[in-house]
């Protein structure tokens, strides 16, 4: 899994970037041309775990550092099904689904190994989010140098190499690369030095380290004897973060904030908010939005599934989920006995492997911070949020399939389609949200990386 990686920014979508790697599992595997997640990536590693939907999980919005809560404790999760059917189960990188509380850690929840961060964006070289080191391994933290994207896949190679090679494997690499902070080798970024936009080279550079180490994981399946009896499945977690995407009066006020405070901006809060509207270098053209927008630069993003011998080759338009995952997976490895009642996702096994793009699927449901939208059948319904305290935007409707743009809006033309589809919204169950208040985010933001000034995150949990 990678971090906020815009839909422009792989090769086999057009990219400047390079993505050799990324790209060969697409084109030797099958490139699942509308994955769809959530547009942050809390909610979409919860429903990535589940097979549930986050709104129903009450996961609404990236969980922030000052968040009591996380994941439910009460739901079972993909480690736990295939730990318990003979698999050992191995995670590196980013899990952001809990870290106030020991229970909520990876290698408390299925998980036989973690190794990485709990919170959200970590520097790079520093390993430090909103103050506090974050970095760890299996609760105790660790004080190591090294970039994390290179240090994530060393321990990914080194559980394989160690591994028990009598039973099945399950190994979780979530990659922080290539969200913010915008931090990259040096070499890396001197590859890219004909990008003259500075943000979007040290981007590009991210982006390739990123490739690079999956090249590497890659690499390791091969030397272990396991590439030809591996599914491989590759995916961002919600869209890339966008300067593009961002509302054009916020991006003008920072910008004059700047010339007048230069960088970082006074205030805390105000330089958490031109980090993250300013600092962003993905591209996610030709789609309309990015990271936390339910447009589909926010939702829709680069995916492939490779499975030698059995997925192989091609693209599809079948419209597959985060939620999909887990029973994708557990039917793909001969557990489909063990897929449970009440999942909001489906196994998209069978269409996969048929070739079959139209196979009908459940509604979906995503929401950011522009509104929430719903995907139901051939439409795509965007309820925009209220701009307090003015009166609602109108909903919007389009065909996405024939509208991936989004630029032809069918909600005059079809009020009775929208009518209905407010009403699946409105009926969507709904758990009690996990967060804290917003207001604590303005008082204590969680930079990403930066000098530590509190324990580390793993020693503070409780």
């Amino acid at each position: 899994m990678a971090d906020d990686l815009g839909w422009n920014d792989v090769g086999f979508h057009g990219s400047e970037i390079e993505t050799p790697n990324i790209d060969g599992i697409a084109s030797r595997g099958i490139e699942l041309d509308r994955f769809y997640v959530q547009p942050s990536c809390s909610p979409t590693r919860a429903a990535l775990m589940t097979g549930k939907s986050p709104v129903r999980l009450g996961i609404v919005r990236p969980l922030g550092k000052l968040d009591p809560a996380g994941l439910p404790i009460g739901e079972t999760i993909l480690p736990e099904y295939l730990h318990e059917a003979g698999y050992q189960t191995f995670m590196t990188g980013k899990w952001h689904l809990g870290h106030a509380e020991k229970r909520y850690f990876p290698h408390r929840r299925g998980f036989d190994h973690f190794y990485g961060h709990v919170t959200g964006g970590i520097g790079y070289w520093d390993h430090t989010h909103g103050g506090g080191l974050d970095w760890q391994r299996n609760g105790v933290s660790v004080r190591e140098k090294g970039y994390s994207t290179h240090l994530i896949t060393d321990e990914a190679i080194a559980l394989l190499k160690t591994r028990d090679p009598a039973r099945p494997t399950f190994l979780y690499v979530a990659y922080n690369a290539p969200h913010l902070p915008n931090e990259a080798p040096q070499n890396a970024i001197d590859r890219y030095a004909h990008i003259e936009d500075e943000i979007r080279r040290v981007h590009a550079a991210m982006v390739s380290e990123l490739d690079a180490s999956i090249g590497r994981l890659l690499g390791a399946l091969e030397a272990q004897g396991m590439r030809d009896d591996a599914i491989v499945w590759f995916m961002s977690d919600n869209g890339g973060l966008s300067r593009a995407s961002q509302p054009p009066g916020l991006v003008s006020l920072l910008n004059g904030m700047v010339e007048v405070f230069g960088t970082p901006l006074p205030l805390a809060a105000a330089e958490f908010t031109r980090t993250n509207i300013l600092d962003g270098g993905s591209d996610n053209r030709p789609l309309r939005g990015g990271k936390m927008f339910v447009l589909d630069g926010g939702a829709r993003v680069p995916s492939a599934l490779w499975w030698p011998g059995h997925i192989e080759g091609g693209q599809t338009e079948l419209f597959v989920t985060a939620q999909d995952v887990l029973p994708t997976l557990l039917e793909m490895t001969g557990l489909a006995s063990s897929i449970p009642d009440g999942l909001d996702g489906i196994s998209r096994f069978d269409p996969l492997a048929k070739g079959d793009h139209d196979a009908e699927h459940p509604d979906y449901l995503t929401v950011g911070m522009d509104g929430t939208a719903l995907y139901s059948g051939p439409w795509k319904l965007w309820l925009p949020a209220t701009p307090l305290p003015f009166s609602s935007p109108p909903p919007e409707l389009y065909r996405i399939r024939e509208d991936p743009l989004e630029q032809q809006d069918l909600a005059g033309a079809s009020p009775e389609v929208v009518e209905q589809m407010i009403e699946l919204v409105d009926g969507w169950p709904r758990g009690p949200e996990v967060h804290g208040s917003l207001w604590d985010v303005l008082v204590d933001p969680d930079r990403f990386g930066g000098d530590q000034d509190r324990e580390p995150w793993a020693d503070v949990a409780r």
